[in-house]
């Protein structure tokens, strides 16, 4: 991967991740909570998934893109030091990145209207085009579909994995600061004794 491409496509990746995550962060539990049940009703099948974002919370959901941040920023890491199949593990999750665009694109469409994370979506739809096409020129066809394919297979399980650590954090946040209150009311009532 020329310099050129490292500076207008690698270092910036991180970046637009962040920028799609901050907006999903800051309206996803709400937008949800309030859309749930119309969701539900129209997208029957859909009712367990609906279920589990309706009751995630923001702090679950700014852990787990924290995890996947880091997992890009490893990628793009990886691309400097310019080791054995960077360019093919930055691709897959690129391409990754750009078809989960899409998708927030198509919830719109489907939904008839906003859902969160389609306006960062709309506003890197160029900046994936143009990642695209530098990957277009740079590796076969087949080596893109293989990379895409990976990319969306890796995404997807990550992003089990993600939840499950968000999960398991907020768990242990919560019994840590429930513990910490509990302490903080026996202290209050030994210095009143």
């Amino acid at each position: 991967m020329s310099a050129l491409s490292i500076l207008y496509l690698v270092l910036p990746f991180p970046l637009a991740f962040i920028l799609h995550d901050t907006e999903e962060a800051v309206v996803q539990h709400r937008w949800m909570r309030k859309h749930k049940d119309a969701l539900a009703e129209r997208f029957r099948g859909m009712k367990p998934m609906i279920d589990y974002l309706s009751r995630i919370s923001t702090k679950a959901f700014v852990i787990a893109a924290l995890e996947e941040l880091a997992v890009i920023l490893l990628a793009t890491c990886y691309v400097l030091v310019y080791e054995a199949y960077s360019l093919q593990v930055w691709a897959a999750l690129f391409m990754a990145f750009s078809f989960h665009l899409l998708v927030h694109v198509l919830q719109a469409v489907l939904v008839r209207g906003y859902v969160p994370g389609v306006v960062s979506a709309l506003l890197l739809l160029p900046y994936s085009y143009i990642g695209l096409e530098g990957i277009w020129l740079a590796m076969s066809g087949w080596e893109m579909v293989a990379c895409g394919v990976a990319g969306v297979v890796f995404m997807a399980a990550n992003l089990l994995l993600a939840h499950r650590l968000a999960g398991w954090a907020v768990r242990v946040l919560g019994a840590a600061r429930a513990q910490a209150a509990h302490q903080e009311t026996s202290d209050q009532r030994k210095t009143t004794e």
